[in-house]
């Protein structure tokens, strides 16, 4: 029996119908989720290959992950989605059974630390393009066509587009941008934040300066990671190694990641 209380579960960069077995290694963590029955789970970033906020876009495997987040909302457990890149309108009401909350960033106080989530496909300045493209996809405009759209072509557009988000910035987060990174999370420290969470770089990075800490979390696609929070702040990759902390778990499933990111 732990001697401390999970309270949250954190996962990034699920790409959720990526791969044929990835929607049942989905449903089986989810089932790990409610087995220890967190009080919160945060997706952070690209629940799925690409996940439009209108009904109309979403294909079977996106319906059925989204009844396993509705089944853990019935049993109790929060969802909250911070928006990726991958996400798009995720604040439509055609979501509205299957998530508490969602927008670009989530915070929240677990053993009087400040926790700040953001998916952090904005912190890379240097990547102008790619913020051009998002600006222009998530755009009030761009609202209004994809609600418009009939279901058909919406759903090959989301096909096309989940092809071209495998190569979008690639090159960027192939190598990490530390020099961004470090500037980022030291603004979160200035602000008040103790503890500050990425995903989008798929590989692990973490910063500390005195009692505070800034990681990105691998991407769960490859490595299976979930990130558990305690009851107390802590952060861990292992619920039943209390000292197994987040930047120190196992990075070997990284051989072979670049490679096999740029077959896709």
């Amino acid at each position: 029996m732990l001697a401390w209380l999970v309270i949250r579960a954190v996962l990034a960069d699920l790409h959720v119908g990526q791969a044929g077995d990835d929607l049942e290694r989905f449903l089986t963590a989810m089932a790990e989720v409610r087995r220890r029955d967190v009080q919160e789970v945060v997706f952070l970033g690209d629940v799925f290959r690409a996940l439009v906020g209108y009904s109309r876009f979403w294909d079977a495997t996106v319906r059925r992950g989204l009844e396993e987040l509705a089944s853990l909302r019935q049993s109790g457990t929060r969802v909250v989605m911070v928006e990726g890149n991958r996400d798009f309108f995720l604040d439509a009401a055609d979501l509205d059974p299957y998530r508490d909350s969602a927008g670009p960033a989530h915070s929240f106080v677990a053993g009087e630390r400040r926790f700040l989530l953001e998916h952090g496909d904005l912190i890379n300045r240097s990547d102008r393009s790619y913020r051009f493209w998002r600006a222009v996809s998530k755009s009030g405009p761009a609202r209004v066509w994809a609600r418009l759209l009939p279901r058909r072509l919406a759903q090959r557009i989301v096909l096309g587009t989940e092809s071209r988000l495998a190569q979008t910035n690639f090159t960027y987060r192939k190598d990490l941008p530390v020099a961004d990174l470090e500037t980022a999370a030291r603004r979160h420290f200035a602000a008040g934040v103790d503890v500050v969470l990425w995903g989008h770089f798929h590989r692990p990075w973490s910063l500390t300066e005195g009692g505070r800490q800034a990681h990105v979390v691998p991407g769960w696609v490859e490595s299976g990671t979930v990130v558990w929070i305690g009851d107390d702040g802590a952060l861990l990759s292992d619920p039943e190694n209390r000292g197994q902390v987040v930047d120190s778990a196992p990075i070997s499933w990284y051989q072979g990641w670049e490679s096999l990111s740029e077959a896709r």
